[in-house]
């Protein structure tokens, strides 16, 4: 771990978004999830939902393709669970579809606790989640064509939250709490140190300012580079 790339990774940590996630509605295809969880890195995202038809042994596996170590995936045993587990939590829920009852994805206040639940290409949201939502959304489409890619959608989507994001001083200052800013930044900086630790149950060590263990808790930890 070199100071720069501690620094880096502080940077990114300053301008997480922990209020804002977008929820996948039966994700079956992994390149469209591995291009989400980068948009979601890209704006901010602190952490991912998604459930899927196909199982979440299937879902976890293309996770495991992604940029998986920037941005956390909670996985749900089904839509109608997932959804009312956000809802408890506080989120409001806005479905992105092209049925009826949609206005412009642009007139959606973003800055607030949302989360944006999408479907997956072809078959759309689920009766599932367009129930559950708060509001419903659509990306107007002046062509042919009568929708987007699913990755691409949620591209557009995500970048109208974070242009109002940042005109409301959103990105200024650190948003994450204390403990979760510290957790993420080990597990970002020493991914296999954290889960060994996790293995063993054991907290993770501090770490120094410019990114170096503070100790060595691990008799072998030396053997580990990062």
């Amino acid at each position: 771990m070199t100071p720069e790339r501690f620094a880096n990774l502080q940077r990114a940590l300053e301008r997480r978004q922990p209020d804002l996630t977008a929820f996948l509605d039966g994700a079956n295809r992994a390149q469209n999830l591995t291009s989400i969880i980068r948009t979601a890195d890209a704006v901010g995202i602190q952490r991912l939902h998604a459930a899927t038809a196909g199982g979440a042994m299937r879902l976890q596996h293309m996770i495991a393709g992604g940029a998986k170590h920037w941005v956390a995936v909670t996985l749900h045993a089904s839509t109608r669970a997932g959804l009312a587990a956000l809802r408890d939590d506080g989120w409001r829920l806005v479905a992105a579809h092209g049925g009826a009852g949609t206005r412009d994805y642009r007139d959606v206040d973003y800055t607030a606790k949302v989360a944006i639940v999408f479907g997956a290409e072809a078959v759309g949201l689920s009766d599932a989640a367009r129930a559950a939502a708060d509001d419903h959304i659509a990306i107007s489409m002046h062509g042919i064509g009568r929708s987007l890619n699913l990755s691409v959608a949620v591209g557009v989507i995500l970048a109208e939250a974070e242009r109002q994001r940042l005109a409301a001083g959103l990105y200024d200052k650190s948003r994450l709490s204390p403990d979760e800013r510290e957790r993420t930044l080990f597990e970002w900086s020493y991914p296999e140190l954290a889960e060994r630790f996790r293995q063993q149950g054991r907290p993770y060590p501090a770490l120094t300012a410019d990114g170096k263990l503070a100790s060595n808790p691990l008799i072998d930890i030396s053997t580990v580079s990062q």
